[in-house]
C-alpha cells in the first residue's frame, strides 16, 4: 500500500477509464487524428443570453462575497418556476431545493448526509461511476441492481431480496439513463414509489438528461407521481441541457428532510456556487421557459448520423429515445475492453467499454455524441472500415 494513499481512494474510479486515458495519449503521440466520443461533455457553449447574464454578473461587486451553501433565493425560485413549467411539480424553494456544484457534487455527498457506515444502498448496474464511488466514500455497502436489455434496462424490483429491500436506506436510479440511454414510463415510476412506501425506502432519481429526448418523447420527473415528494429526491443538472458543464451548477429537489441533510453537509464542506454562475443558470431556465428551444434536436440529428451510418456498415443498433449517448451491443468475438482498445488503436475513435459502468455492461460500448455531424460521419466511416477489416459486419 502506498504511504499516502488510503484504501478508500484505491477503491474509487474505474481502472478502465485510466487505461482509456493512457491508450488515447499513446495514439495521439503517434500523430493520429483522435475523434473523442468518450466523455459526455457538451461540445458547444451555452446560449448568448446565458453568456451575457454571466458577463454582466461578474461585474457586480456583491457576487464576490461568499454565496450561501443552499443556493441563492433567486436561483432556487427559478428552479421552482421551471419545475412547475416543465413537469407541473410544485416545489418550495425554501425547503425543497438545494443548489449544487454539478449533480456529481450532490451525488458524491448524498450518502454521507443520510446514511451511516455499514448501511445498504441499492445502485444500478450498469450505472454512472459516481453512484458506486459515493458509497465507498460513505462506507456504505452497495447492492447492485442489474439492468438488462431483456427487461428494457429497468430493474426487476421483484428480484431484489426482501431482506435487502428492508435494510436498504435508498435506491438510486437514472432515467433517461447514462449509459443505457433508456427512458422509464410513468407506470414504472408509480411501481417504484409504491415499492419505496412498502419498504420505507428513499428513492434517489438522477434526471440529468430530461431535456435530451427524441422523436416526441418527453421524459417525466418522478415527482409527478402522487406522493413521490414524501419518499423521493431528484437531481437535475445545467450541464447537458444548457451546455453549462464547465459552470458546475445543478440542484437536488424533493423530500425536505433529505434536502436539509444535504444542505447541512454541504455547509460544512463549501460555501456554494459562485453567484455569477447562478445568475447564468437563472437566465438559462428563463430562456427555456420562454422559448423552449431544447438541445434535443441537435442530438437527435447526431444520433441518426451514427446509428444510420453504422447500420449501413452492418452494425444494427436500436435508436435510443434520449440522452447524448448510444449504448451499443458489440459484435460477436470481442469483449467490451478489447473492441474499445482496438477501435481506438486502429481508427483513432474513442469509445468507452461497457464494463466501465459495472459488470452488467460487458458486451456493450458507450458512444458519446459530442462532436459535430461531419466528425461523427468520419468516426462512423473509420469504424465501418474497422468492422470490414475484422470481418465483423453484424451485431450480437
Amino acid at each position: 500500500m502506498e504511504k499516502y494513499k488510503s484504501k478508500r481512494l484505491s477503491s474509487l474510479g474505474s481502472a478502465i477509464f485510466s487505461d482509456m486515458a493512457q491508450w488515447k495519449e499513446e495514439v495521439r503521440r503517434r500523430g493520429v487524428d483522435v475523434i473523442d466520443l468518450g466523455i459526455g461533455s457538451p461540445d458547444r457553449p451555452p446560449s448568448e443570453r446565458v453568456i451575457k447574464a454571466m458577463e454582466q454578473a461578474v461585474r457586480q461587486p456583491h457576487v464576490y462575497g461568499y454565496p450561501t451553501s443552499e443556493g441563492s433565493p433567486a436561483f432556487r425560485a427559478a428552479v421552482a418556476k421551471w419545475y412547475q413549467h416543465r413537469f407541473s411539480v410544485t416545489l418550495d424553494p425554501a425547503n425543497e431545493i438545494v443548489t449544487l456544484m454539478g449533480s456529481q457534487d450532490g451525488l458524491a455527498h448524498l450518502a454521507m448526509a443520510i446514511t451511516d457506515p455499514g448501511d445498504v444502498v441499492m445502485v444500478p448496474d450498469p450505472g454512472y461511476p459516481i453512484y458506486g464511488a459515493s458509497l465507498v466514500l460513505a462506507g456504505v455497502t452497495p447492492y447492485f441492481v442489474p439492468l438488462r436489455e431483456e427487461n428494457g434496462y429497468l430493474p426487476n424490483l421483484a428480484d431484489i431480496p426482501e431482506q435487502t429491500a428492508r435494510e436498504a436506506k435508498f435506491i438510486l436510479l437514472n432515467y433517461p439513463s447514462n449509459p443505457l440511454s433508456t427512458v422509464a414510463s410513468k407506470s414504472f415510476f408509480e411501481q417504484l414509489i409504491a415499492y419505496a412506501n412498502k419498504y420505507d425506502l428513499l428513492v434517489v432519481h438522477d434526471l440529468a438528461y430530461s431535456e435530451m429526448a427524441f422523436d416526441g418523447c418527453r421524459p417525466m420527473s418522478i415527482l409527478e407521481v402522487a406522493g413521490a415528494k414524501d419518499v423521493a429526491v431528484e437531481f437535475h443538472s445545467m450541464s447537458k441541457s444548457f451546455n453549462m458543464a464547465g459552470c458546475r451548477l445543478a440542484f437536488m429537489v424533493g423530500q425536505p428532510e433529505v434536502v436539509k441533510a444535504l444542505r447541512v453537509l454541504k455547509s460544512n464542506i463549501d460555501y456554494g456556487v459562485f453567484l455569477a454562475v447562478q445568475e447564468a443558470g437563472i437566465a438559462a431556465l428563463e430562456e427555456d421557459m420562454e422559448q423552449g428551444q431544447s438541445v434535443a434536436a441537435l442530438y437527435q440529428r447526431r444520433r441518426d448520423v451514427v446509428i444510420d451510418g453504422l447500420a449501413a456498415a452492418g452494425w444494427i443498433i436500436p435508436k435510443p429515445k434520449a440522452t447524448m449517448f448510444i449504448w451499443a451491443c458489440i459484435p460477436h468475438g470481442w469483449t467490451s475492453r478489447q473492441i474499445s482498445r482496438e477501435i481506438l488503436y486502429e481508427t483513432g475513435v474513442v469509445v468507452i467499454p461497457g464494463d466501465a459502468f459495472g459488470e452488467e455492461g460487458e458486451g456493450y460500448i458507450r458512444i458519446a455524441l459530442v462532436q459535430e455531424e461531419e466528425r461523427l460521419r468520419e468516426a462512423v466511416s473509420r469504424i465501418a472500415g474497422f468492422l470490414r477489416s475484422h470481418g465483423k459486419s453484424t451485431s450480437a
